[in-house]
C-alpha cells in the first residue's frame, strides 16, 4: 500500500490553487443558474455550445438531476457537486463552468 494521507489544510491550499490557475488563465466561467424542465442532453449542447465549452468541468450547488442526467451522455464535459469538487478534476478540464450558488458555497468554505 503506497498511498499517504493529505492534511485538510493542504488539500483545501491546492483547490485554492487551482481555482486561482483557472481565473489566471481565463477558463473559469460563472454562470446565473442552469434550470432545464426536461432530461434532454440537446439542451445541455446547446449551452455547452454557447459559452463555447468543449472539454469542461460543469460545478453545482444542488443535486439537479435535469442537469445532471442531461450532462451525462455528453462526452467531454463532467458534472459534480461543490461538497464533492477535487483538484484533479478541476486541473484536467480546459474549462470550469460554475453556478453563482456553487461559488457562493465555495467562497463560504474555503475563503
Amino acid at each position: 500500500d503506497y498511498s499517504f494521507k493529505l492534511n485538510k489544510k493542504e488539500k483545501r491550499a491546492a483547490l485554492k490553487s487551482a481555482l486561482t490557475s483557472k481565473v489566471q488563465g481565463s477558463s473559469l466561467i460563472v454562470v446565473d443558474e442552469l434550470k432545464f424542465d426536461e432530461i434532454k442532453t440537446k439542451n445541455f449542447t446547446n449551452v455547452m455550445n454557447n459559452l463555447k465549452v468543449e472539454k469542461g468541468l460543469v460545478v453545482i450547488a444542488d443535486n439537479d438531476t435535469n442537469v445532471v442526467m442531461s450532462a451525462r451522455n455528453v462526452a467531454d464535459v463532467d458534472t459534480t457537486l461543490v461538497n464533492t469538487i477535487n483538484v484533479y478534476d478541476v486541473m484536467k478540464a480546459k474549462t470550469v463552468v460554475l453556478t453563482k450558488a456553487a461559488v457562493a458555497k465555495i467562497e463560504e468554505v474555503y475563503a
